[in-house]
């Protein structure tokens, strides 16, 4: 029984016709960093948010951080479908991911518009994912990585959308 506990994981080859998957799984190991560093900002302010739009805010963020949360799992797994390892330390994720991290004291607004941005920067690198994922014969990748950038396109908009001016 302890034999089994010394299992140690690693990479292995699956033969689905994927080009070049370490070229795939940087391009998702990346888009699982931004979203797991994103979960975790949407989740702060959504602890913290105040004023008289924290309803508002509040139910939307939440919404949102759990659509990230069950997408991180999504990411990872597909990490492991192409045969390679996922993301094992906190400094992995956050050296490869492009979202900032908070200040400390933030306005409702200013929580609202940062988000955003960081939407539109995953949408971004969704966006070159897919293309990879196109020039390496993984239509899978592709299409996760539509719907992932689809998500982040509409979040950025409805949060946009609360602090127009």
């Amino acid at each position: 029984m302890t034999q089994s506990l010394n299992v140690v994981t690693e990479p292995r080859t699956v033969s689905s016709g994927v080009r070049e998957p370490d070229t795939v799984a940087g391009g998702l190991a990346d888009v699982l960093a931004d979203t797991y560093m994103l979960t975790y900002k949407t989740h702060a302010y959504h602890w913290n948010v105040e004023g008289p739009l924290f309803y508002a805010i509040h139910n939307l963020t939440e919404g949102q951080y759990e659509d990230m949360f069950a997408a991180a799992d999504e990411l990872a797994e597909r990490i492991r479908a192409v045969g390679r390892m996922a993301p094992m330390s906190m400094g992995d994720i956050r050296d490869r991911s492009v979202v900032e991290d908070s200040p400390e004291k933030i306005s409702a607004g200013d929580m609202c518009k940062a988000l955003a941005t960081d939407h539109e920067r995953i949408a971004h690198r969704l966006h070159a994912l897919i293309k990879i994922s196109g020039d390496h014969n993984d239509p899978v990748t592709e299409d996760l990585a539509t719907a992932r950038s689809a998500f982040h396109e509409q979040a950025a908009w409805m949060l946009k959308a609360l602090v127009a001016e």
